[in-house]
């Protein structure tokens, strides 16, 4: 059983070309961009495309800014959760994908930073967003 490999993104413009994309799927938390890549070999490439070449596969990145998760400790428990959610959903695909953090977790419902009940509300989400995806 072969494991996909997952590239994560190296430069602003990587990011900035998916942000330039309307999300192909929303939640109440999440957006999810998509760019689609050319086949490796079926030409040259024009655009954003470039910035992706070299390395076939799947291009998973999180977005999780500080505005919707102050402390660094939930920003990484959503952003671990992104990456393998994403990863795993998202397996078949040899495209680039972000998913961004739109909206802040209430603290009142999650007063933990890192809960096991968080945990389990971001995967879920995340899993719904995921299943609304078209590409």
């Amino acid at each position: 059983m072969s494991q996909t490999v997952v590239r994560h993104f190296r430069s602003r413009p990587q990011f900035q070309a998916l942000l330039q994309r309307h999300p192909v799927a929303t939640t109440r938390h999440f957006a999810l961009h998509h760019l689609p890549l050319p086949a490796a070999g079926s030409g040259p490439a024009a655009g954003p495309h470039t910035l992706f070449c070299g390395h076939d596969g799947l291009w998973l990145d999180a977005m999780v800014p500080k505005r919707w998760a102050r402390r660094a400790v939930r920003r990484n428990l959503i952003r671990r959760q992104i990456h393998a959610v994403g990863a795993q959903a998202l397996a078949h695909s040899s495209d680039a994908w972000l998913l961004r953090l739109r909206a802040a977790w209430d603290k009142t419902d999650y007063p933990s930073a890192s809960s096991v009940a968080l945990k389990r509300a971001v995967r879920t989400e995340l899993l719904e967003l995921l299943a609304r995806q078209t590409p």
